[in-house]
C-alpha cells in the first residue's frame, strides 16, 4: 500500500492498532509488569514464588525451588515404583484439557467421516449447525448441562423411567469435560470435514490400483492429509479448554478449580498480585499454543489443493438391513450427538416449565417477573440485563466490524511481514477474557495518569471495549479467506480505470466478501451477547449488568436446590435473544453458508 494511496486504510490501520494497544496491549502489559515486578523493580521473585508453589504446580515445584535435587527426586520416584504424584493448579488445568481435547476429537470425527464421505438429505444443514454452538454463552451451556445431568435433571427423570437409579455427574470432571465436548467436537468435526473433502483422490485411487486395501490406503494417504487439520483442531480445543472459565465455575467450583477460576477468586479477594502473575503465566502458556496453531494453519492454507477431491456416496447404498453394522454405527453416534448436544438445551427448556415433580408450572418466569418489580439493593432485573445485553452487542459491532476488516487487510494485502502482523493483532484469541477484564480493572478502570491527569473507563464503555477485543479476531477470521479467494485481477482491473485502493476496497472487494463479513458480524453480536468472563469483572453494578452475568447469580451456589428453576428461567430467555439475534443479523445481512 503506497503513502498517498488509500490514506483512509492507513488511517484504518492506525485507529485499529490505537484501539488494541489502549484497551487490550496495554492492560495485559500491566499484568505482565506486575508479575515481574517488585516495588515497581524489574523481578522473579512473584513467578517465581507461584512456580514454586505445590499449590500450583505440584511435584514440579522443585524445578524452581530446588533444581539440583530433581534426578535424586525422579531416582527416588522410579525405586518406589512411580506412585501417582500431585501436579498441582497447572497441572490439573491441562488435565482437563487435555481430557476435553481427546473426547471433543473423539465425538467429532465421526461426524467429519460421515460429512464428507456420505450424501443423503439434510447433510448440508448439519454441515452448517456445526458452527451453532460457538454462539452459545458459555454460562448458558453450564445451565443446560446442570438442568440435564443434575440430580433432579432431565437425564436422571428418564432413568427413572426405567427404574434405573440416578447419575451424579454434577460437579465432577466427567461433566466438564461433556460440556467441553459440546463447544469443541463441532470446530473438530468443521475442520477436518473440510480437509477430508480435500484429500486428493487420484492419490488414493493410485494406492488402491496398486494394491493397497482400503484401511492401507486410508493409513498410508488419506490420514498424513487429515493430520494438519486434526492438529489444528486440538491445539484449538487445547486452548479454548485450558483457558475456560464459566462452564469450569458453574459445573466444578472451586472443588474443581482450574487456573481461570482461581485467578477469578483472586480477583474477588483482591489479591491482585498473586491474580495477576497467574494471569501471565497463564498468557504465556497460550500465547505460545497459539504460535503453534498458526503455523500449522499456515502450512495447511499454503498447501495446495486437490485438482479432485474425493467424492461421497449417498448413505443408503451403504445400509442394507436393520442388522447393518453401519446403520448400527450410525444409530448409535446418532444417540451419542443427541444426547450431548440436543440433550442439554432441550433439558433447559424443559426444566425451566416443570416443578420437580414433574409438572407444568411458570412460576419461574413469574419469579423473574417478580425480580423486575423488586426494588431491593443488589437485586439484577432481568430486563435491563436483556437491554444492557442488546446495547453492549450494538456498540461491539460498531467497533469490531472495522477492526476485523482493517486486520483481514493487513493480512491478505500487507504484503512482506504480513504473517507476523496477523499473528500480533489476533493475539487476543490466546488471552482469556479473565485476564483482560484484570488489565482494564488495573489500568482504565481504576484510571491511568496521562500528561498529569487521571483518567478513567467505567461501565459501559469498559465492557464494549472487552467485548471488542473479544469479538473482532471472529470478523477478521471469516473475513480474511473470503478476502483470499477474490481474485486479483478484479482490483487490477478497478485500478487500471482510475479508482484508489481505498475505492477498490469499498466498491469491489467488500461487496463480494459481504457473506463472509456478515458471518463474522453475527458471531460478534453473539460473543458480545453471551461474554461472561470480562463482563463479571468489569460490571460496576446491577446497572451494567448483563444477560450472563444474571444468569449466574441466579444460578446460585450449588444448582441443586431451588435456584435452577430461575435459572433456567433466565437460560432459556438468553437463548432465544442470542439464537434471534443470530438468525436476523444473518438473514438481514445476506445468507450465510
Amino acid at each position: 500500500m503506497a503513502t498517498r494511496d488509500g490514506w483512509s486504510l492507513w488511517v484504518g490501520v492506525a485507529a485499529t492498532v490505537t484501539t488494541l494497544v489502549v484497551v487490550f496491549y496495554y492492560p495485559v502489559a500491566s499484568v505482565f509488569a506486575d508479575a515481574f515486578s517488585v516495588d515497581g523493580r524489574f523481578a522473579l521473585a512473584p513467578v517465581r514464588s507461584v512456580l514454586g508453589d505445590p499449590f500450583y504446580t505440584g511435584a514440579a515445584h522443585t524445578l524452581v525451588t530446588d533444581p539440583a535435587a530433581v534426578p535424586a527426586g525422579v531416582a527416588a520416584w522410579l525405586a518406589a515404583g512411580a506412585p501417582a504424584v500431585e501436579f498441582g493448579l497447572f497441572g490439573f488445568t491441562a488435565y482437563q484439557a487435555l481430557l476435553s481435547t481427546v473426547v471433543s476429537v473423539v465425538v467429532g470425527l465421526p461426524g467429519a467421516y460421515v460429512l464428507a464421505r456420505f450424501e443423503f438429505p439434510g447433510r448440508r444443514f448439519l454441515r452448517s449447525v456445526t458452527i451453532l454452538p460457538f454462539v452459545l454463552p458459555s454460562i448458558l451451556v453450564a445451565v443446560g448441562f446442570l438442568a440435564m445431568f443434575g440430580r433432579t435433571g432431565l437425564f436422571n427423570d428418564i432413568l427413572g423411567v426405567a427404574g434405573l437409579g440416578p447419575v451424579g455427574l454434577t460437579f465432577t470432571v466427567e461433566i466438564v469435560v461433556l460440556a467441553h465436548a459440546f463447544y469443541n467436537a463441532p470446530l473438530v468435526t468443521r475442520l477436518v470435514t473440510a480437509a477430508w473433502e480435500s484429500v486428493d483422490a487420484d492419490r488414493v485411487e493410485s494406492a488402491r490400483t496398486l494394491g493397497a486395501s482400503p484401511v492401507r490406503a486410508f493409513r498410508d494417504v488419506t490420514l498424513p492429509q487429515l493430520l494438519p487439520a486434526l492438529a489444528t483442531a486440538a491445539v484449538l480445543t487445547f486452548v479454548f479448554t485450558f483457558m475456560s472459565f464459566p462452564i469450569v465455575l458453574a459445573l466444578g467450583g472451586l472443588e474443581l478449580a482450574t487456573v481461570e477460576v482461581w485467578l477469578f477468586a483472586r480477583v474477588q479477594s483482591l489479591d491482585l498480585a498473586e491474580a495477576a502473575t497467574l494471569g501471565a503465566i497463564e498468557t504465556a502458556l497460550s500465547l505460545g499454543l497459539l504460535y503453534v496453531y498458526l503455523q500449522y494453519e499456515a502450512r495447511r492454507t499454503g498447501s495446495s489443493r486437490a485438482e479432485r477431491g474425493l467424492s461421497r456416496r449417498p448413505l443408503v447404498d451403504g445400509v442394507r438391513s436393520l442388522t447393518d453394522p453401519l446403520r448400527l454405527a450410525l444409530l448409535g453416534y446418532g444417540c451419542v450427538v443427541l444426547l450431548l448436544f440436543a440433550g442439554p438445551l432441550v433439558s433447559l427448556v424443559v426444566e425451566s416449565v416443570t416443578t420437580p415433580a414433574g409438572g407444568p408450572t411458570l412460576d419461574y418466569y413469574a419469579f423473574l417477573l417478580a425480580r423486575q418489580a423488586s426494588t431491593a439493593a443488589g437485586t439484577v432485573r432481568p430486563f435491563p440485563a436483556v437491554v444492557n445485553s442488546l446495547l453492549f452487542g450494538v456498540g461491539t459491532l460498531l467497533v469490531a466490524i472495522p477492526m476485523g476488516v482493517v486486520v483481514a487487510i493487513v493480512a491478505t494485502r500487507g504484503g512482506r511481514g504480513s504473517r507476523a502482523a496477523e499473528a500480533l493483532l489476533t493475539a487476543p484469541l490466546a488471552v482469556s477474557g479473565i485476564v483482560l477484564g484484570l488489565g482494564l480493572l488495573q489500568t482504565l478502570v481504576f484510571g491511568t495518569t496521562v500528561f498529569g491527569r487521571r483518567l478513567t473507563v467505567t461501565g459501559p464503555v469498559a465492557i464494549v471495549a472487552a467485548h471488542a477485543v473479544a469479538a473482532y479476531p471472529f470478523v477478521s477470521r471469516s473475513v480474511t479467506p473470503a478476502l483470499r479467494s477474490v481474485d486479483d485481477r478484479l482490483g487490477e482491473a478497478a485500478r487500471s480505470l482510475g479508482a484508489d485502493r481505498t475505492a477498490v476496497l469499498t466498491d469491489v472487494e467488500l461487496p463480494l466478501v459481504a457473506p463472509a463479513l456478515v458471518a463474522g458480524a453475527a458471531f460478534a453480536f453473539a460473543i458480545s451477547v453471551g461474554e461472561f468472563d470480562s463482563t463479571v469483572l468489569l460490571s460496576t453494578g446491577v446497572d451494567t449488568a448483563t444477560m450472563p452475568v444474571a444468569l449466574e447469580r441466579y444460578v446460585g451456589a450449588r444448582s441443586l436446590g431451588p435456584n435452577l428453576g430461575p435459572a433456567t428461567a433466565m437460560g432459556t430467555v438468553l437463548l432465544a435473544v442470542t439464537t434471534v439475534s443470530f438468525v436476523l443479523i444473518d438473514r438481514v445481512g445476506g445468507r450465510w453458508q
